[in-house]
């Protein structure tokens, strides 16, 4: 099947983790049936937790419970190989120097205090060059500078600067540090170097939260250029656009103390490094489900609200520039040239996807996606992949490729008795492809092996039999009673529900007879 996939250049790997191993499939530039190659990594094992590739495509690493593999995907050899069985997250730095790995913290009869569970290595040497105690999950992962001369990382509510422009061994001593408290989060800005800082420090005893903007290195608190304060965040998400002019946050309560949502509450807000601030208004009431930057910087989608949920794009100047309308959606993903966007429903919705043209600012069709659990656009800009993943669900687990026309073009259904557990394209360095031209003629693509839900609305039995003219009564089942005396009805009655009324009211009468003694007695 020829498709319009032949005229990329290049066919980006796809990485998959299953119960029983990793490997690496690749497809012909000529179509997109994707399949393991002889030459690609392969291995068995039941104890992959994670995998990643490096933003720039060059490394491909991932754990096995013994140790961390690091391939070079110019000619997929193993770069080199870490000894940490008990890896849990991996990440590779912003050029790939750096590969970042997580594990649980744990405490021993050796080490009472707990040890060092976060650690980075240098891949060219494969050497440990920096280690600490990450406890929490949630906000384990250090914050870099897009140059990697910067590095980031909050411990015990201080943030921790180190300057490695020059040498990693840098990482033994900071640069720059700035107080707080348990719970702040940093994070730096991409593009140009020195990079924007934003810090945000939880409030304490009833007071606001509050998130700085600082430029590097003046970290001094009366040297913030921007400052946003609120109320009611039990967690904030910093999200900077990729230029790093500006940043939203997305600030979230665990519970919502009025009862209306199950998730809490969330508000949105902006921060220019220009010094201006500002909330994000939203025309309905409810949950924030997703917020995303364009790939362009100069625009944001924010779905929101009860469902049907809303969607809409906002410039930097937070006004709304057009409106998507309502509809069962709490995912929103841009393709990597920000030209497509994809408005999903996920989770415990239906799973319709709609993919939208931002610049015509129309939509170009609506595919339906049901127990979709992982999406991700592909970096040529045109295809995308919805796989269903365990644990989330550990039935009906593959993964599928479309075009963004609509058109199904690729389809793995994983086998019986093993669960699919993750899958993730190969990334690739900017510029590798072209924005690709946006055509409304839907790509011929092949069929879902799987069978089609029904369409038909439900309708109840009862309902269903009154329509064909039958009398539901009719087929209610009845009891099946042997009696002797068949002539003389039953003293306590006998309907249809047989034994449930016969022994009702046998222990109503009971009950009764139980009382009449009692008050006999006290007489």
């Amino acid at each position: 099947m020829d498709l319009e996939g032949c005229t990329f250049s290049v066919s980006p790997a796809l990485a998959v983790r299953s119960s029983v191993g990793v490997e690496v499939w690749a497809c012909e530039k000529t179509n997109l049936q994707y399949q393991y190659k002889s030459f690609l990594p392969k291995e068995e094992t039941r104890n992959c937790r994670s995998l990643s590739f490096s933003s720039n495509g060059r490394y491909f690493a991932y754990s096995n419970g013994n140790e961390i593999k690091v391939f070079q995907t110019l000619d997929w050899k193993i770069r080199c190989t870490l000894h940490r069985p008990k890896a849990f997250y991996l990440r590779f730095s912003p050029l790939g120097k750096y590969l970042c790995t997580w594990e649980l913290y744990a405490v021993t009869k050796e080490k009472p205090e707990g040890s060092s569970n976060m650690f980075v290595y240098e891949l060219n040497s494969g050497s440990l060059v920096f280690d600490i105690v990450q406890k929490n999950q949630t906000d384990w992962e250090p914050s870099w500078s897009s140059g990697e001369s910067l590095f980031a990382i909050v411990v015990g509510g201080e943030a921790l600067f180190y300057d490695i422009s020059e040498d990693s061994k840098n990482f033994k001593h900071t640069s720059r540090k700035i107080g707080g408290s348990r719970g702040a989060v940093v994070s730096l800005s991409p593009g140009a170097y020195p990079p924007w800082v934003a810090v945000n420090t939880p409030g304490t005893k009833g007071g606001p939260s509050m998130c700085k903007l600082f430029k590097y290195p003046a970290l001094s608190q009366n040297q913030a250029i921007a400052c946003k304060s609120f109320f009611q965040a039990d967690r904030v998400d910093l999200l900077w656009n990729n230029r790093g002019s500006g940043i939203l946050l997305l600030t979230s309560t665990d519970v919502d103390k009025s009862g209306a949502s199950y998730y809490g509450n969330q508000a949105l807000h902006f921060m220019a490094i220009r010094g201006d601030t500002c909330s994000v208004p939203l025309s309905k009431e409810g949950p924030v489900h997703c917020v995303k930057w364009s790939p362009k910087a100069t625009e944001f989608v924010v779905v929101y609200g009860f469902m049907p949920s809303k969607a809409a794009l906002y410039n930097l100047k937070c006004d709304v520039i057009f409106d998507f309308g309502e509809g069962p959606r709490n995912s929103v993903y841009f393709n990597d040239f920000g030209n497509l966007l994809a408005l999903a429903g996920f989770g415990n919705l239906p799973g319709n996807v709609e993919i939208w043209d931002i610049k015509k600012k129309e939509k170009l069709t609506n595919i339906k996606c049901p127990d979709t659990t992982y999406f991700e656009w592909n970096p040529n800009g045109a295809y995308f992949v919805a796989a269903t993943t365990a644990p989330r669900l550990r039935i009906g687990n593959g993964f599928k490729i479309y075009h963004y026309t609509g058109a199904l073009v690729h389809e793995t259904i994983w086998p019986q008795g093993q669960e699919l557990l993750g899958v993730e394209w190969q990334k690739y360095a900017d510029n590798t492809f072209s924005e690709p031209i946006i055509s409304k003629v839907k790509l011929e693509g092949i069929k879902s092996s799987l069978p089609e839900a029904s369409k038909k609305a439900y309708t109840p039995p009862h309902l269903r039999m009154l329509k064909e003219g039958k009398d539901p009564d009719q087929f209610i089942p009845r009891p099946q009673v042997k009696s002797t005396h068949t002539s003389t009805p039953d003293p306590l009655g006998y309907d249809r529900f047989g034994i449930i009324i016969y022994f009702s009211r046998y222990l109503l009468l009971h009950r009764k007879s139980s009382l009449t003694q009692k008050e006999t007695s006290q007489r």
